[in-house]
C-alpha cells in the first residue's frame, strides 16, 4: 500500500501490514503545523460493555468491500466541510488476520494547528468505527467470536 502520488486523500483497505510511518511521512505539509496520528493495535484483552476478556492472541476483520471506499470518502468529505483547513487525510483499515501488536486502522490529518487536527483526526476515527461495514472475529486460546468493527481496538 502506497500513497497516491496526488490530492490529499489517501484512503484504502487491505490485507497487508499498515504503513503507519508512511501515513504519518505523507500528511506532512509545508502549510500544516499539526499531523495527528491514530493507530489502532491489537490488544491481548477485549472488553464488551463491563466484561473484559483476556488472552486474544488475534483479530481477523472482515469488511464489505464496495462499501468502503465510499464509507471512507463520505467521512472525509464530512471532515473537510467540518475542518476546511485540513491539509492531508489519511483512513486506511485492514483485513484478514491481525496478530497482537499490529494496527488494524490508522487516521492520519495534517492541518495548520494542532486543535483543528486533533479534532479532525478525532472524528474520522470515530466516524469510521461508527459506519464503517467491518467485523471483526476476535480469537482468543479458548475459543473465538465476531463481533463489529465499532469495538476497534
Amino acid at each position: 500500500m502506497q500513497p497516491p502520488a496526488v490530492g490529499n486523500s489517501w484512503l484504502g483497505l487491505t490485507d497487508q501490514v499498515l504503513p503507519v510511518a508512511a501515513a504519518y511521512e505523507w500528511c506532512v505539509l509545508p502549510t500544516c503545523g499539526a499531523v495527528v496520528l491514530f493507530s489502532g493495535t491489537v490488544r491481548d484483552h477485549s472488553t464488551d460493555g463491563d466484561q473484559r476478556r483476556d488472552g486474544v492472541l488475534a483479530l481477523t476483520y472482515e469488511a464489505y468491500d464496495e462499501q468502503m471506499l465510499p464509507a471512507f470518502a463520505a467521512i472525509e468529505h464530512e471532515l473537510r466541510r467540518r475542518w476546511p483547513t485540513a491539509g492531508r487525510v489519511a483512513v486506511l483499515h485492514r483485513t484478514g488476520a491481525v496478530a497482537l501488536g499490529e494496527s488494524s486502522v490508522v487516521v492520519a490529518v495534517s492541518a495548520p494547528h494542532r486543535d483543528e487536527a486533533f479534532a479532525a483526526g478525532r472524528y474520522a476515527i470515530d466516524a469510521l468505527k461508527a459506519s464503517a461495514p467491518i467485523w471483526k472475529h476476535e480469537t482468543w486460546a479458548d475459543g473465538s467470536a465476531w463481533g463489529t468493527g465499532g469495538q476497534l481496538p
